[in-house]
Protein backbone atom coordinates (compact mmCIF):
# COMPACT_ATOMS: atom_id res chain seq x y z
CA UNK A 1 0.00 0.00 0.00
CA UNK A 2 1.34 3.43 -0.92
CA UNK A 3 0.64 6.32 1.42
CA UNK A 4 0.84 10.06 1.04
CA UNK A 5 2.50 12.45 3.48
CA UNK A 6 0.07 14.44 5.63
CA UNK A 7 0.52 17.33 8.03
CA UNK A 8 -1.53 18.40 11.02
CA UNK A 9 -1.76 21.85 12.54
CA UNK A 10 -2.14 22.36 16.25
CA UNK A 11 -5.67 21.29 17.07
CA UNK A 12 -7.64 18.04 16.85
CA UNK A 13 -8.66 15.63 14.09
CA UNK A 14 -11.45 13.23 14.97
CA UNK A 15 -13.25 10.59 12.87
CA UNK A 16 -16.96 10.07 13.45
CA UNK A 17 -18.88 6.93 12.53
CA UNK A 18 -22.58 6.89 11.65
CA UNK A 19 -22.70 10.21 9.77
CA UNK A 20 -23.52 10.35 6.10
CA UNK A 21 -21.81 12.74 3.73
CA UNK A 22 -24.69 15.22 3.83
CA UNK A 23 -24.49 15.56 7.61
CA UNK A 24 -20.79 16.29 7.96
CA UNK A 25 -18.12 18.51 6.49
CA UNK A 26 -16.09 15.65 5.04
CA UNK A 27 -12.55 15.42 3.69
CA UNK A 28 -11.77 12.56 1.34
CA UNK A 29 -8.70 10.32 1.44
CA UNK A 30 -8.21 7.75 -1.36
CA UNK A 31 -6.52 4.51 -0.36
CA UNK A 32 -5.03 2.31 -3.11
CA UNK A 33 -3.96 -1.33 -2.70
CA UNK A 34 -1.14 -2.84 -4.81
CA UNK A 35 0.03 -6.37 -5.42
CA UNK A 36 3.67 -7.35 -5.02
CA UNK A 37 4.46 -6.92 -8.75
CA UNK A 38 1.61 -4.72 -9.88
CA UNK A 39 2.16 -1.14 -11.06
CA UNK A 40 -1.55 -0.35 -11.08
CA UNK A 41 -3.77 -0.57 -8.00
CA UNK A 42 -5.77 -3.77 -7.68
CA UNK A 43 -8.29 -2.20 -5.34
CA UNK A 44 -9.22 1.19 -3.97
CA UNK A 45 -11.24 2.75 -1.19
CA UNK A 46 -12.34 6.16 0.01
CA UNK A 47 -12.04 7.21 3.64
CA UNK A 48 -14.22 10.13 4.72
CA UNK A 49 -12.90 12.20 7.64
CA UNK A 50 -14.82 14.73 9.67
CA UNK A 51 -12.54 17.29 11.28
CA UNK A 52 -13.24 19.37 14.35
CA UNK A 53 -10.54 21.92 15.22
CA UNK A 54 -10.36 23.88 18.47
CA UNK A 55 -7.73 26.59 18.87
CA UNK A 56 -7.67 28.98 21.87
CA UNK A 57 -5.77 31.75 20.10
CA UNK A 58 -4.26 34.56 22.24
CA UNK A 59 -3.99 38.00 20.74
CA UNK A 60 -0.94 38.44 18.46
CA UNK A 61 0.84 35.27 19.54
CA UNK A 62 0.45 31.75 18.13
CA UNK A 63 -0.85 29.07 20.44
CA UNK A 64 1.85 28.01 22.91
CA UNK A 65 1.83 25.69 25.89
CA UNK A 66 5.24 27.00 27.02
CA UNK A 67 6.25 30.60 27.72
CA UNK A 68 9.84 31.76 27.08
CA UNK A 69 11.61 35.07 27.73
CA UNK A 70 13.80 37.08 25.39
CA UNK A 71 13.78 38.49 21.85
CA UNK A 72 13.41 34.98 20.45
CA UNK A 73 10.90 33.93 23.10
CA UNK A 74 7.23 33.31 22.62
CA UNK A 75 4.02 33.55 24.59
CA UNK A 76 1.07 35.82 25.32
CA UNK A 77 1.19 38.75 27.78
CA UNK A 78 -1.48 39.81 30.26
CA UNK A 79 -1.73 43.11 32.17
CA UNK A 80 -2.87 43.54 35.75
CA UNK A 81 -5.88 45.84 35.37
CA UNK A 82 -4.71 48.06 38.21
CA UNK A 83 -5.69 51.50 36.92
CA UNK A 84 -9.01 53.32 37.44
CA UNK A 85 -10.61 54.27 34.13
CA UNK A 86 -14.02 55.26 35.50
CA UNK A 87 -13.88 58.64 37.29
CA UNK A 88 -16.65 57.70 39.73
CA UNK A 89 -15.09 54.39 40.77
CA UNK A 90 -13.71 54.05 44.29
CA UNK A 91 -11.21 51.28 43.55
CA UNK A 92 -8.99 49.86 40.80
CA UNK A 93 -10.73 48.36 37.77
CA UNK A 94 -9.64 44.86 38.77
CA UNK A 95 -11.80 45.14 41.91
CA UNK A 96 -15.01 44.99 39.85
CA UNK A 97 -16.30 41.74 38.25
CA UNK A 98 -17.65 43.53 35.19
CA UNK A 99 -16.44 45.68 32.29
CA UNK A 100 -16.94 49.31 33.24
CA UNK A 101 -16.12 51.04 29.96
CA UNK A 102 -14.37 50.71 26.62
CA UNK A 103 -11.24 52.15 28.25
CA UNK A 104 -11.43 49.34 30.81
CA UNK A 105 -11.68 46.79 27.99
CA UNK A 106 -8.57 48.22 26.28
CA UNK A 107 -6.45 47.16 29.27
CA UNK A 108 -7.40 43.51 28.72
CA UNK A 109 -5.84 40.89 26.43
CA UNK A 110 -7.84 39.35 23.63
CA UNK A 111 -8.32 35.57 23.45
CA UNK A 112 -10.23 33.92 20.59
CA UNK A 113 -11.58 30.37 20.67
CA UNK A 114 -11.94 28.96 17.15
CA UNK A 115 -14.06 25.83 16.76
CA UNK A 116 -14.38 24.56 13.20
CA UNK A 117 -16.57 21.57 12.43
CA UNK A 118 -20.12 20.39 11.77
CA UNK A 119 -22.77 21.88 14.03
CA UNK A 120 -24.40 18.47 14.45
CA UNK A 121 -21.48 17.32 16.57
CA UNK A 122 -22.38 19.72 19.39
CA UNK A 123 -25.67 17.98 20.04
CA UNK A 124 -23.68 15.22 21.74
CA UNK A 125 -20.55 17.11 22.80
CA UNK A 126 -19.79 20.37 24.58
CA UNK A 127 -16.87 22.78 24.85
CA UNK A 128 -15.65 23.74 28.30
CA UNK A 129 -13.19 26.59 28.95
CA UNK A 130 -11.45 26.20 32.31
CA UNK A 131 -8.62 27.44 34.51
CA UNK A 132 -6.69 25.69 37.29
CA UNK A 133 -7.46 26.09 41.00
CA UNK A 134 -4.12 27.79 41.55
CA UNK A 135 -4.80 30.41 38.85
CA UNK A 136 -8.50 31.08 39.38
CA UNK A 137 -7.94 34.08 41.67
CA UNK A 138 -5.20 35.57 39.47
CA UNK A 139 -7.33 36.35 36.39
CA UNK A 140 -10.81 37.24 35.20
CA UNK A 141 -12.29 36.40 31.77
CA UNK A 142 -15.20 38.07 29.98
CA UNK A 143 -17.12 36.55 27.06
CA UNK A 144 -18.05 39.05 24.34
CA UNK A 145 -21.46 37.64 23.42
CA UNK A 146 -23.80 40.59 23.06
CA UNK A 147 -22.58 41.77 26.46
CA UNK A 148 -19.34 41.24 28.33
CA UNK A 149 -20.25 38.38 30.63
CA UNK A 150 -17.88 37.42 33.46
CA UNK A 151 -17.37 33.70 32.82
CA UNK A 152 -14.04 32.61 34.29
CA UNK A 153 -11.62 33.46 37.07
CA UNK A 154 -12.26 35.18 40.39
CA UNK A 155 -13.74 31.94 41.83
CA UNK A 156 -15.25 30.75 38.53
CA UNK A 157 -13.26 27.72 37.35
CA UNK A 158 -15.11 26.62 34.20
CA UNK A 159 -17.49 27.85 31.52
CA UNK A 160 -19.51 25.90 28.95
CA UNK A 161 -19.15 27.69 25.62
CA UNK A 162 -22.40 27.85 23.65
CA UNK A 163 -21.76 27.41 19.96
CA UNK A 164 -24.63 28.80 17.86
CA UNK A 165 -25.05 27.16 14.48
CA UNK A 166 -22.69 28.55 11.88
CA UNK A 167 -20.47 30.50 14.30
CA UNK A 168 -16.84 29.41 14.51
CA UNK A 169 -15.27 32.03 16.81
CA UNK A 170 -15.84 33.13 20.39
CA UNK A 171 -14.12 36.27 21.66
CA UNK A 172 -12.91 36.60 25.24
CA UNK A 173 -11.15 39.40 27.12
CA UNK A 174 -8.71 38.55 29.91
CA UNK A 175 -7.54 40.80 32.75
CA UNK A 176 -4.89 40.13 35.35
CA UNK A 177 -5.77 40.46 39.02
CA UNK A 178 -2.36 39.82 40.62
CA UNK A 179 1.27 40.65 39.94
CA UNK A 180 3.94 37.95 40.15
CA UNK A 181 4.95 37.37 43.77
CA UNK A 182 6.55 34.80 46.04
CA UNK A 183 3.54 32.47 45.68
CA UNK A 184 2.76 33.25 42.03
CA UNK A 185 5.13 32.77 39.07
CA UNK A 186 3.07 35.04 36.82
CA UNK A 187 2.13 32.19 34.45
CA UNK A 188 -1.57 31.47 33.89
CA UNK A 189 -2.94 28.60 31.79
CA UNK A 190 -6.34 28.41 30.09
CA UNK A 191 -7.60 25.13 28.67
CA UNK A 192 -10.47 24.15 26.41
CA UNK A 193 -11.84 20.60 26.62
CA UNK A 194 -14.26 18.76 24.37
CA UNK A 195 -16.58 16.63 26.53
CA UNK A 196 -18.93 13.88 25.48
CA UNK A 197 -22.26 14.72 27.11
CA UNK A 198 -23.33 11.39 28.56
CA UNK A 199 -21.35 10.80 30.61
CA UNK A 200 -19.03 13.84 30.76
CA UNK A 201 -16.01 12.17 29.20
CA UNK A 202 -13.01 14.29 28.10
CA UNK A 203 -12.14 13.68 24.46
CA UNK A 204 -9.50 16.32 23.86
CA UNK A 205 -7.91 19.24 25.73
CA UNK A 206 -5.80 22.12 24.44
CA UNK A 207 -4.04 24.78 26.52
CA UNK A 208 -2.65 28.30 26.09
CA UNK A 209 -0.31 30.07 28.53
CA UNK A 210 -0.22 33.78 29.42
CA UNK A 211 2.34 35.58 31.54
CA UNK A 212 1.28 38.50 33.71
CA UNK A 213 3.43 41.49 32.75
CA UNK A 214 5.86 42.46 35.55
CA UNK A 215 6.06 45.83 37.26
CA UNK A 216 9.13 47.55 35.74
CA UNK A 217 10.83 50.34 37.66
CA UNK A 218 12.09 53.38 35.72
CA UNK A 219 15.56 54.91 36.33
CA UNK A 220 15.99 58.61 37.00
CA UNK A 221 18.20 58.95 33.90
CA UNK A 222 15.08 58.90 31.70
CA UNK A 223 13.45 62.11 30.50
CA UNK A 224 11.04 63.24 33.26
CA UNK A 225 7.33 63.57 32.50
CA UNK A 226 6.03 64.74 35.88
CA UNK A 227 7.68 65.86 39.12
CA UNK A 228 5.96 65.45 42.50
CA UNK A 229 6.89 67.64 45.50
CA UNK A 230 5.29 68.57 48.81
CA UNK A 231 4.44 71.99 50.15
CA UNK A 232 5.58 72.43 53.74
CA UNK A 233 3.99 75.60 55.10
CA UNK A 234 6.18 78.49 53.94
CA UNK A 235 9.46 76.83 54.85
CA UNK A 236 10.12 75.48 51.33
CA UNK A 237 8.65 78.31 49.25
CA UNK A 238 12.04 79.09 47.67
CA UNK A 239 12.53 75.40 46.85
CA UNK A 240 9.13 75.21 45.14
CA UNK A 241 9.87 78.31 43.08
CA UNK A 242 13.18 76.83 41.96
CA UNK A 243 11.39 73.60 41.03
CA UNK A 244 8.87 75.52 38.90
CA UNK A 245 11.71 77.08 36.93
CA UNK A 246 13.43 73.71 36.55
CA UNK A 247 10.35 71.82 35.27
CA UNK A 248 9.61 74.61 32.79
CA UNK A 249 13.11 74.16 31.43
CA UNK A 250 12.66 70.38 31.34
CA UNK A 251 9.24 70.78 29.69
CA UNK A 252 7.46 68.52 32.15
CA UNK A 253 4.59 68.78 34.63
CA UNK A 254 4.91 69.85 38.28
CA UNK A 255 2.44 68.43 40.82
CA UNK A 256 2.53 69.97 44.31
CA UNK A 257 0.96 68.05 47.16
CA UNK A 258 -0.53 70.59 49.61
CA UNK A 259 -0.22 70.36 53.37
CA UNK A 260 -3.81 69.25 53.78
CA UNK A 261 -2.92 66.11 51.83
CA UNK A 262 0.65 65.46 52.96
CA UNK A 263 -0.16 66.13 56.64
CA UNK A 264 3.28 67.72 57.16
CA UNK A 265 5.03 64.68 55.63
CA UNK A 266 7.32 66.18 53.00
CA UNK A 267 9.36 63.04 52.17
CA UNK A 268 7.47 62.04 49.04
CA UNK A 269 10.48 60.13 47.65
CA UNK A 270 10.17 57.81 50.66
CA UNK A 271 6.47 57.16 50.05
CA UNK A 272 6.20 56.24 46.35
CA UNK A 273 8.17 54.84 43.41
CA UNK A 274 7.22 54.87 39.74
CA UNK A 275 7.26 52.10 37.18
CA UNK A 276 5.11 50.73 34.38
CA UNK A 277 3.55 47.62 32.86
CA UNK A 278 3.71 46.74 29.18
CA UNK A 279 2.04 44.36 26.75
CA UNK A 280 1.96 44.42 22.94
CA UNK A 281 -1.43 46.13 23.00
CA UNK A 282 -1.04 48.56 25.93
CA UNK A 283 1.47 50.28 28.24
CA UNK A 284 0.71 52.45 31.26
CA UNK A 285 2.57 53.75 34.35
CA UNK A 286 2.03 52.18 37.76
CA UNK A 287 2.88 53.82 41.07
CA UNK A 288 4.26 51.55 43.81
CA UNK A 289 3.09 52.74 47.24
CA UNK A 290 5.47 51.90 50.09
CA UNK A 291 4.34 50.36 53.41
CA UNK A 292 5.88 53.34 55.20
CA UNK A 293 2.40 54.93 55.66
CA UNK A 294 3.01 58.22 57.35
CA UNK A 295 1.30 61.49 56.38
CA UNK A 296 1.43 60.69 52.64
CA UNK A 297 -0.07 57.20 53.00
CA UNK A 298 -3.24 58.01 50.97
CA UNK A 299 -1.68 60.30 48.36
CA UNK A 300 -0.85 57.68 45.71
CA UNK A 301 -4.23 55.96 45.86
CA UNK A 302 -6.30 59.12 45.99
CA UNK A 303 -4.36 61.44 43.68
CA UNK A 304 -2.21 59.33 41.31
CA UNK A 305 -4.37 56.26 40.62
CA UNK A 306 -6.59 57.10 37.65
CA UNK A 307 -7.22 56.48 33.94
CA UNK A 308 -4.22 54.64 32.49
CA UNK A 309 -2.27 55.15 35.72
CA UNK A 310 -2.10 52.03 37.88
CA UNK A 311 -1.42 51.39 41.56
CA UNK A 312 0.24 48.59 43.52
CA UNK A 313 1.34 48.21 47.14
CA UNK A 314 2.65 45.57 49.50
CA UNK A 315 1.97 45.56 53.24
CA UNK A 316 3.96 43.35 55.64
CA UNK A 317 2.14 41.04 58.04
CA UNK A 318 1.21 42.71 61.32
CA UNK A 319 2.13 46.06 59.77
CA UNK A 320 5.67 46.09 61.19
CA UNK A 321 7.97 48.36 59.14
CA UNK A 322 11.41 49.91 59.59
CA UNK A 323 13.18 52.88 58.04
CA UNK A 324 14.52 50.58 55.31
CA UNK A 325 10.95 50.07 54.03
CA UNK A 326 10.81 53.66 52.79
CA UNK A 327 11.37 53.96 49.05
CA UNK A 328 14.33 56.24 49.40
CA UNK A 329 15.81 52.80 49.97
CA UNK A 330 14.71 51.63 46.51
CA UNK A 331 16.50 52.57 43.31
CA UNK A 332 17.25 51.11 39.90
CA UNK A 333 20.26 51.36 37.63
CA UNK A 334 20.11 52.30 33.95
CA UNK A 335 20.66 49.44 31.46
CA UNK A 336 23.92 47.75 32.41
CA UNK A 337 26.20 44.87 31.41
CA UNK A 338 27.99 43.01 34.21
CA UNK A 339 30.54 40.25 33.56
CA UNK A 340 29.18 39.70 30.07
CA UNK A 341 25.51 39.55 31.15
CA UNK A 342 23.25 42.33 29.92
CA UNK A 343 20.38 43.78 31.94
CA UNK A 344 18.48 45.87 29.38
CA UNK A 345 16.10 47.26 32.02
CA UNK A 346 18.78 47.76 34.66
CA UNK A 347 18.88 46.20 38.13
CA UNK A 348 16.93 47.20 41.23
CA UNK A 349 19.03 48.37 44.18
CA UNK A 350 17.89 47.82 47.78
CA UNK A 351 19.65 49.02 50.91
CA UNK A 352 20.12 46.22 53.44
CA UNK A 353 22.24 44.90 56.28
CA UNK A 354 25.30 42.69 56.09
CA UNK A 355 24.57 38.95 55.79
CA UNK A 356 24.12 37.25 59.16
CA UNK A 357 24.46 40.58 60.97
CA UNK A 358 20.90 40.62 62.29
CA UNK A 359 20.51 44.22 61.17
CA UNK A 360 17.62 45.94 59.43
CA UNK A 361 16.30 44.74 56.07
CA UNK A 362 13.50 45.85 53.77
CA UNK A 363 10.34 43.94 54.67
CA UNK A 364 10.01 40.53 53.05
CA UNK A 365 6.66 41.42 51.45
CA UNK A 366 8.31 44.13 49.34
CA UNK A 367 11.52 42.19 48.64
CA UNK A 368 9.54 39.14 47.51
CA UNK A 369 7.50 41.30 45.14
CA UNK A 370 10.60 42.91 43.61
CA UNK A 371 12.43 39.61 43.13
CA UNK A 372 9.34 37.98 41.58
CA UNK A 373 9.21 40.51 38.70
CA UNK A 374 12.43 38.87 37.34
CA UNK A 375 13.28 41.44 34.68
CA UNK A 376 15.35 43.71 36.99
CA UNK A 377 17.06 41.23 39.38
CA UNK A 378 17.61 43.12 42.67
CA UNK A 379 20.99 43.74 44.27
CA UNK A 380 21.08 44.29 48.04
CA UNK A 381 23.68 46.84 49.17
CA UNK A 382 24.95 47.47 52.69
CA UNK A 383 23.16 50.60 53.94
CA UNK A 384 22.41 49.69 57.56
CA UNK A 385 25.52 51.61 58.65
CA UNK A 386 23.48 54.80 58.13
CA UNK A 387 21.02 56.08 60.72
CA UNK A 388 18.15 56.28 58.20
CA UNK A 389 19.66 53.51 56.07
CA UNK A 390 18.50 54.49 52.59
CA UNK A 391 20.45 53.57 49.48
CA UNK A 392 19.74 56.99 47.92
CA UNK A 393 21.76 58.62 50.70
CA UNK A 394 25.02 57.44 49.17
CA UNK A 395 24.33 56.40 45.56
CA UNK A 396 22.52 57.75 42.52
CA UNK A 397 22.86 57.67 38.72
CA UNK A 398 23.25 60.61 36.37
CA UNK A 399 23.62 60.72 32.57
CA UNK A 400 27.22 60.81 31.36
CA UNK A 401 28.41 61.61 27.81
CA UNK A 402 30.72 58.59 27.51
CA UNK A 403 29.66 55.89 29.98
CA UNK A 404 27.28 55.10 32.84
CA UNK A 405 28.84 55.87 36.21
CA UNK A 406 27.39 55.88 39.75
CA UNK A 407 27.50 59.16 41.64
CA UNK A 408 28.59 58.57 45.24
CA UNK A 409 28.78 61.00 48.09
Amino acid sequence: MKRSHSTRKHGMIWTFAGMDRDQAMSSQVRISYYGQKENAPIEGAWLYLTCVIFVPDPFVFPLQTQWTWGPDGQGAVLLVNCDRDSPGAKDMDSAYPYVQSYADLEDMSLMILRSQGPSAIFADYKLVLHVSVSDVDKVRVFHASGEYLHVLGSHKRSYIVDRPSGEEEDTFYVEGLAFPDADFSGLVSFSVTLLENAPDTPVFTDTVVFRVAPWIMTPNTLQPLEVFVCRDSNSNADFLEAMRALVRKANCKLTICPEVENQHDRWIQDEIEFGYVEAPHKTFPVVFDSPRDRGLKDFAFQRILGPDFGYVTRVPPRGHVSSLDSFGNLDVSPPVTVQGKTYPLGRILIGSSLPRSGGRRMTKAVRDFLYAQKVQPPVELYSDWLSVGHVDEFLSFVPAPDRKVPLTR
